[in-house]
């Protein structure tokens, strides 16, 4: 994979097209449903024009919302939005799969048989992502993956963050953190997504050097089928019982993962002393952080990626395939071939930081993440 490490260089991208990319959104670990719903924009240009969307139609099929409640909460309508801004009038087909890999490839017949132009989709595994490509082709219609790569199958373009980089950040952070001779647990995302896969491989990147020469000792490792914060506990759960308490880090792909893991350790007496990583700055994420139950988690600009996403799917919806190859910064191999991408960078935050990071790029709200016990601990 060639990874691609600069959002400046997206920015001055596309800002030829009418608008760069900001940072901000909001989250939180609360679960939402994602019954399937359409939205037409407004027939007036947004802050940055655009032009008429007038008869496309666009499907936005995400996987789930136990494994992240962003894709109903932020990405779903951060790109109905920037839909509106590009292409007014254009027609946004959005419905979530919520953990079922064949309601997303029927989702997909639907999108198709109601005449989508462009299908973006973040496959909720490999099985599914590789069936939505093959309809899609069958039907001449493109494919953006969004955010998780669709494998051994054709996409034309791939819009999401450096998901290696996101797991070697973790790893990097409890190898500058941890004393030597420390015990590592890893709770992993799912393995049969790309994502899940390169959250892992990063970490593990980082950290195997020091697990091979003694400076670390790996306890144990689990993953988590669709990154379930359940799940996520009954592993941690496992993992204590096994090593007799001493875990000293735990990779814990993300913040869903990361609050299963706290709620194994709170009734062991561990909260606070393990450290412990995560991902996608939710308000939890950020609520634990401060009350020193959370170590870190990894910020990842998901305005950024959805106008993203929106560009490149209006130029791929009307035709224009050259302008959409143009918005990338480089290109990723899905085991199919190469397909034209952009890569966001992600961002360590920690207490020390979060009020440079989410708070100031809009990303949450000191409203949203100071509240109860974590009020008297939010910085000013």
């Amino acid at each position: 994979m060639k990874h691609l490490r600069s959002v400046v260089a997206l920015v001055a991208t596309t800002a030829l097209m009418g608008g760069g990319l900001a940072a901000c959104g909001s989250s939180s670990d609360d679960e939402s449903t994602g019954s399937g719903s359409a939205t037409t924009a407004s027939t007036t240009g947004g802050e940055s024009g655009g032009q008429s969307g007038k008869g496309l139609k666009i499907a936005f099929l995400m996987p789930c919302s136990t494994c992240a409640d962003r894709f109903e909460n932020q990405d779903k309508p951060l790109f109905e939005r920037a839909v509106q801004e590009i292409a007014p009038g254009a027609e946004v087909i959005a419905n979530n799969a919520e953990g079922d890999s064949a309601r997303q490839v029927t989702q997909t017949e639907s999108a198709i048989t109601n005449g989508a132009d462009v299908i973006v989709v973040s496959p909720l595994d490999e099985a599914a992502g590789a069936a939505i490509s093959d309809k899609a082709q069958q039907a001449r219609i493109p494919v953006v993956s969004y955010d998780g790569l669709i494998t051994d199958g054709h996409a034309d373009f791939y819009v999401s963050f450096d998901n290696e980089i996101v797991g070697q950040l973790q790893g990097e952070f409890l190898a500058r953190e941890l004393r030597e001779g420390s015990t590592v647990a890893f709770i992993n995302g799912d393995q049969s997504i790309a994502p899940g896969r390169q959250f892992k491989a990063g970490a593990h990147r980082a950290l195997d050097p020091l697990i091979r020469d003694g400076t670390l000792r790996l306890g144990y490792e689990g993953d988590a089928q669709q990154f379930d914060p359940q799940k996520g506990r009954t592993l941690m759960e496992q993992a204590l019982t096994r090593l007799n308490d001493q875990v000293d880090g735990v990779i814990a792909a993300n913040d869903g993962l990361a609050g299963g893991v706290v709620n194994a350790l709170e009734p062991r007496g561990l909260t606070g002393r393990v450290l412990v990583t995560g991902q996608d700055a939710t308000d939890a994420g950020l609520q634990r952080i401060l009350l020193g139950q959370q170590t870190m988690s990894v910020y990842k600009a998901i305005k950024a990626e959805a106008e993203a996403a929106a560009r490149v799917a209006v130029a791929l919806g009307t035709g224009k395939a050259d302008e959409a190859r143009a918005l990338a910064t480089g290109t990723t191999d899905n085991g199919a071939g190469d397909v034209p991408s952009i890569l966001l960078d992600p961002v360590v935050v920690t207490k020390d930081n979060i009020v440079d990071t989410v708070f100031a790029d809009g990303f949450t709200t000191p409203e949203r993440v100071c509240t109860g016990k974590a009020a008297a601990r939010c910085p000013q």
